[in-house]
C-alpha cells in the first residue's frame, strides 16, 4: 500500500527541509569551527536534503503546479525554522515573526485558492 501523493510529497518535503535548515543553520552554534568546515559539513547535509526534495517534486508534480510545489516548500521551510530557531537555536520567536508568519500564510491562500 502506497501513500497518497499529496502525503508523500509534503512527508519528502518535510525531511528535506529538516536536513536544509541543518545545512544552513545547524553551524551558528560551532563559531570556532572553520568556514571551510562548516562548509564541507553543510554541503554533506544537504546532499540527503536533494535526495528527498528532488523526489517529492518529481512526485508531487502533476498533482501541484510547481507555483504549489514552492509554495508548500516555502511554508514547510518557515515552518521547520521557527521550531529550530527556538529549539536549536535558543532564539525566541517575536510578534513581528508572527505577522509576517501571517502575510506568508495569506500568500499562500492566494497561490492555493482556484478563484473562478
Amino acid at each position: 500500500m502506497s501513500l497518497p501523493i499529496p502525503f508523500l510529497t509534503i512527508g519528502l518535503l518535510m525531511a528535506s527541509n529538516i536536513f536544509m535548515t541543518f545545512a544552513w543553520y545547524g553551524h551558528l552554534k560551532f563559531k570556532t569551527s572553520g568556514i571551510v568546515t562548516v562548509i564541507l559539513i553543510s554541503w554533506g547535509i544537504a546532499f540527503f536534503e536533494y535526495i528527498l526534495m528532488v523526489p517529492a517534486n518529481r512526485i508531487g508534480h502533476g498533482h501541484y503546479s510547481a507555483a504549489e510545489l514552492k509554495t508548500i516548500q516555502e511554508v514547510i521551510t518557515l515552518s521547520v525554522f521557527a521550531v529550530f530557531s527556538v529549539l536549536y537555536l535558543k532564539e525566541p520567536l517575536t510578534w513581528n515573526h508572527f505577522v509576517g508568519f501571517g502575510f506568508i500564510a495569506a500568500g499562500a491562500f492566494f497561490i492555493f485558492h482556484k478563484w473562478a
